[in-house]
């Protein structure tokens, strides 16, 4: 094992079969931070990785995302759905980014033959989440651990399925080794408001917390569900832990952590 720190913005030369692409930052408030980075980060890097890939006859994982479907018209959301995006917002750097890098794949593959899996993650969580993390699950659980209000931004009405974090690395290495190119949806297909949630976290934590409510971002999806038929056709795969056992796990990572 040999660990290389590079920033894939910049070409980088190696002998490699297989390439897992999974450069960029996940979380609104960390890819918002600086959004022209995050941009080249899913363009350059993935034309990087693409020709890194190409050089060496390797096939090569696109780790993608729901956000290119926007704030989707079309519930739950299959592979074929060309999306709702808004171009010139706030999440735009990543929603577009992730468009573009898919958009790279495939011409590689139609123009020079490149062995692509284009796979579209939705939101997923779990153990080794940072403690700033940013995303809905690690900040309901770290503001409950500290005995802070839990803030919903919204009424709480909007609505994430969320798929635990060693179901989709199972699907992921299925994807990997398998013989089709996607794009295709990997996630939890069962959907939970935002309130649902926070009741059901601090329950497990402390039911005395207080819920505060804030204005909702902007371009914030009110629905994410893809629809994942695809991926249990052709994979014989879906995700098996339940949600409740995948919060279970989570607080007991950010409780140990915390202490």
């Amino acid at each position: 094992f040999e660990l290389i720190n590079h920033d894939v913005i910049k070409p980088i030369y190696l002998e490699v079969d297989k390439i897992w692409h999974l450069a960029c930052p996940g979380s609104p408030i960390h890819y918002q931070l600086n959004p022209i980075k995050t941009a080249k980060t899913s363009f350059l890097g993935t034309h990087n990785m693409l020709g890194l890939a190409r050089k060496n006859k390797a096939r090569i994982f696109l780790a993608s995302s729901s956000e290119i479907y926007g704030d989707p018209l079309m519930h739950p959301q299959p592979e074929d759905y060309k999306g709702n995006v808004n171009n010139i917002g706030i999440r735009s750097c990543y929603n577009e980014g992730k468009r573009i890098a898919e958009t790279l794949c495939f011409d590689y593959k139609r123009i020079h033959g490149s062995e692509i899996r284009v796979a579209r993650i939705f939101n997923t969580y779990g153990p080794r989440m940072l403690l700033d993390d940013g995303r809905v699950i690690s900040n309901f659980i770290v503001q409950a651990l500290r005995g802070n209000p839990i803030i919903i931004y919204g009424d709480g009405s909007q609505t994430r399925s969320f798929c635990y974090v060693k179901d989709l690395i199972n699907g992921i290495y299925k994807f990997m080794n398998s013989d089709i190119s996607g794009p295709l949806n990997l996630g939890s297909s069962i959907e939970c408001t935002i309130l649902e949630l926070a009741k059901q976290i601090t329950k497990k934590i402390n039911p005395k917390l207080e819920l505060l409510f804030k204005p909702l971002p902007d371009d914030d999806p009110k629905r994410r569900n893809p629809d994942i038929r695809r991926a249990k056709e052709i994979l014989d795969w879906e995700p098996s832990v339940q949600l409740s056992d995948g919060i279970d796990y989570t607080i007991s990572y950010f409780r140990n952590l915390l202490i």
